[in-house]
């Protein structure tokens, strides 16, 4: 009596993991239809954030040069009215040497004004090409901010069109995944993870295990058809059932 419980137990694992399985597979087909979207449009996110970034430091940059211009401004305005004073004093000198001393002050005045307009127009020239620079990160923003909403609404049609069938899946992987131990749903899981399509569990097909093809014994398919042992595949590692497992107990 023991014995043929124990048998029994084995099939209903083997059925189970097989269900999980086809349960599982038709999840990753709903994800491969959602391809490298979720991918893409984080990757879009980033840039954005990135282009706004640079765009703000770059304002803040342009606001900084077109103060320091305005401070140079400032300058030159107190160097001419320093040359006025100065040459209104050279008027009333008592002496040569004042007048040359006068001469020296309006002399380096003059040479602050020169450094001060050249400094304006280096700050005027790095302003142009700062909002050259905003000008282009802008326009490559809106690019992204479009490609954004049309790869989003592409995104939010195929989960619209998915979700349910994906929740009533996965929902049915849960229920599926109590009937079996820990045990065998972490090898399940291990073995799907290691799969290239994610096929942990898979039937022969025309004498050969239907995940890496290679050729099974006829006396390993007699013990496969038996459904009393857990067998893998011994070259990849895949759990062999019988194709009829599924189709014989829904007869």
């Amino acid at each position: 009596m023991t014995h043929i419980e124990s048998e029994v137990s084995i099939e209903e694992k083997l059925k189970a993991l097989y269900e999980l399985q086809l349960v599982d597979s038709e999840i990753d087909k709903i994800k491969i239809l959602r391809g490298e979207l979720p991918l893409e449009v984080q990757d879009l996110e980033d840039e954005i954030a990135g282009l706004n970034t640079r765009i703000k430091n770059l304002f803040d940059e342009c606001k900084n040069l077109e103060q320091a211009v305005a401070n140079k401004k400032t300058e030159i305005a107190n160097a001419n009215a320093l040359i006025k004073k100065y040459q209104e004093q050279q008027e009333n000198v008592r002496n040569n040497r004042e007048y040359d001393s006068l001469s020296k002050e309006i002399e380096f005045q003059t040479l602050e004004i020169e450094l001060c307009e050249k400094r304006i127009k280096e700050f005027t020239s790095q302003i142009k090409a700062k909002k050259e620079q905003i000008d282009s990160y802008t326009k490559t923003l809106k690019e992204r901010e479009q490609d954004l909403k049309n790869k989003k609404k592409e995104l939010d049609d195929i989960i619209t069109e998915t979700q349910k069938e994906e929740e009533q899946l996965l929902k049915r992987s849960k229920e599926i995944e109590k009937i079996v131990e820990p045990r065998l749903i972490t090898a399940y899981k291990r073995i799907r993870s290691n799969a290239r399509n994610g096929l942990a569990v898979v039937t022969v097909e025309r004498d050969a295990c239907g995940g890496c093809f290679a050729k099974i014994p006829p006396q390993r398919q007699l013990e496969i058809r038996s459904r009393k042992k857990i067998i893998v595949c011994e070259y990849c590692g895949r759990i062999l059932v019988d194709k009829n497992i599924i189709d014989k107990d829904n007869k």
